[in-house]
């Protein structure tokens, strides 16, 4: 009986069906050596391989992808790239250590648009900053606090009523939202093939190359693929939500699937509808709220839904999906997605990441609860430089570390009870 591959999506990334069709790279198909093994062809992988290229131009350095490029999770994102670190603690404490991610992370989007000014492809990426919204008393408590934070933070907002709302974005569904500009939008898929065009030729890239094994020896590790085994110093675990599945971060890491659509691309009546801004990013303060956002194109997109460990039936979302949009957009025609498509993230109890050194020579980032792109790209680049005993800046004491959980079946217990609640306490803003 063959192992089952992780990622193993049910549908196509819809990001990547609007790009041209992508030429595959080989698949490993015979036994070889390498300095590192980066498994994972995601942003964290691919920024850990480019920088250590550039610390050690002579390593051997090998990326394994489990699917194609832009189809795994990097590209199955909404695109968002937020600018700056949040908290619930606003005192001074807190807000300096937050300065300091925010420095991290504005340089990181820096390195982003840099490598990708002369891309092949369309990335997309514009400036278009953020609402954050709330449509019932669990939302508004919430966007209370995130108002805090933002005034204690010195940080740019503008405070909207429905109607002001309605006037930008076209929805008359929200009660309140906050408007700041420190976020950018992109075309994710199109985003994780331009940065893997950047990388240097002699970096050996496989797709369609799971993972099945990282075994340990006295001096090496042993990656067993489905048709290949590869031998190595060291190993940087960079596949986020599937990390559990080689064993490696049960306790922190959980794999959550979220699900998206887009809208075909709307004609200019329905397009009037929608508003003065013509390129948009909505968040919801709820935690399993709808995410929205309006494409450069002239589609809709919406995020909502959460399952633990396994993908839900993709009809049944696309109803769910489909009387969220119109809950907020009843004018909008009835017609149907583009696309729809699930994906998932690598969650953590407490929002700290799983990061570091967890074994002689195996390293590893996951637990970007969401924040993948640009958490991914800053903290793969900083697990090269550990992995090659260069300095970096305090991880944990600035983003968190992953508190351990248990594992099933009391922890889909205890997800599903939280989910529970949470939907009851939330269900306006879902």
């Amino acid at each position: 009986m063959e192992k089952t591959v992780f990622p193993n999506y049910k549908t196509k990334c819809g990001w990547n069906a609007l790009l041209p069709e992508h030429k595959e790279k080989p698949q490993l198909s015979k036994d070889i050596n390498s300095d590192v093994v980066i498994i994972g062809g995601g942003y964290t992988g691919l920024a850990a391989a480019k920088r250590w290229f550039e610390i050690a131009p002579d390593d051997t350095i090998t990326m394994i992808d489990a699917s194609t490029n832009s189809e795994g999770s990097s590209g199955r994102n909404s695109g968002f790239l937020i600018e700056i670190s949040l908290s619930d603690d606003i005192k001074s404490a807190s807000l300096k250590k937050l300065t300091e991610c925010n420095q991290l992370i504005s340089s990181t989007i820096n390195k982003i648009k840099t490598a990708i000014s002369n891309a092949a492809l369309d990335s997309q990426m514009v400036r278009t900053g953020v609402y954050r919204v709330a449509a019932g008393e669990a939302g508004l408590k919430s966007l209370q606090k995130y108002q805090e934070f933002l005034k204690a933070s010195n940080l740019e907002f503008k405070i909207l009523n429905t109607e002001e709302l309605n006037k930008r974005i076209g929805t008359k569904y929200y009660r309140k939202g906050l408007y700041n500009p420190h976020c950018y939008l992109v075309q994710p898929a199109a985003l994780i093939r331009n940065l893997t065009d950047q990388l240097p030729s002699s970096i050996q890239y496989y797709e369609n190359t799971p993972a099945l094994e990282c075994l340990k020896s006295k001096s090496h590790w042993i990656i067993k693929t489905p048709k290949a085994v590869i031998k190595t110093k060291k190993v940087i675990v960079a596949n986020n939500a599937f990390c559990g599945k080689l064993g490696i971060g049960k306790h922190r890491v959980a794999t959550i699937y979220t699900y998206a659509a887009l809208t075909e691309i709307l004609n200019d009546q329905a397009l009037s509808s929608l508003g003065a801004d013509n390129n948009w990013g909505l968040l919801p303060t709820h935690r399993l709220g709808s995410t929205l956002r309006r494409t450069i194109d002239g589609r809709l997109m919406i995020r909502s839904l959460y399952h633990y460990e396994k993908e839900e039936n993709t009809d049944l979302i696309t109803r769910q999906l489909r009387s969220h949009l119109k809950s907020r957009y009843p004018n909008l025609p009835e017609m149907d997605f583009h696309s729809v498509w699930g994906g998932a993230t690598g969650l953590t109890l407490n929002g700290g990441p799983l990061w570091g050194e967890i074994d002689k020579n195996l390293f590893i980032s996951a637990g970007c609860n969401g924040g993948g792109v640009i958490k991914g790209t800053l903290f793969g680049e900083l697990l090269a430089d550990a992995a090659n005993n260069l300095p970096t800046p305090n991880i944990h004491q600035l983003f968190g570390q992953a508190n351990w959980m248990p594992l099933d079946p009391l922890r889909k217990i205890g997800f599903e009870l939280v989910s529970m609640i949470e939907r009851n306490r939330g269900k306006a803003e879902i």
